[in-house]
């Protein structure tokens, strides 16, 4: 048994030495997850591509169940586009970790304009595989994957 789990722990810990929460330029993400609060809850989804090592752009969908304000209550979903930036290398953060603030601007649902600010971070567990939180006016949590 103590075989067993020392095998699984170096794996474990071989796995985490190769995790990339974000490379800089041509970095692609795909982000899945629950929103938790904001325009509503519900789930979102979002794509990041890398245009240097601080700045990355992107698109994302809101799909809201329920909604915390009645003035949203016909908004059914939302799609915004994304501007990030990434802090892991000023901050000489490892590189399975990575926190970003950004920007959202888009259309929700019959409301017109949508426009949210964020600070997100990024834990990866391996090279293809992590968690992530965002965290504003529209926050959500959830899986990132690297393409």
């Amino acid at each position: 048994m103590k075989k067993l789990v020392l095998a699984f722990t170096l794996f474990f810990v071989g796995q985490m030495a190769f995790a990339q929460a974000w490379s800089g330029k041509g970095d692609q993400k795909i982000q899945v997850g629950f929103n938790g609060w904001g325009y509503g809850t519900g789930i979102t989804g979002t794509y990041d591509y890398g245009l240097s090592k601080l700045i990355s752009v992107g698109a994302g969908a809101n799909f809201f169940f329920d909604h915390d304000n009645d003035k949203y209550a016909d908004d059914d979903f939302g799609i915004f586009g994304r501007l990030n930036f990434h802090l892991q290398e000023p901050l000489g953060l490892p590189s399975n970790w990575d926190i970003y603030p950004g920007i959202d601007l888009g259309l929700l649902g019959k409301s017109g304009t949508y426009f949210g600010a964020h600070v997100g971070v990024r834990y990866f567990f391996n090279q293809n595989v992590g968690i992530y939180l965002e965290a504003g006016n529209n926050g959500s949590l959830g899986v990132s994957f690297n393409l």
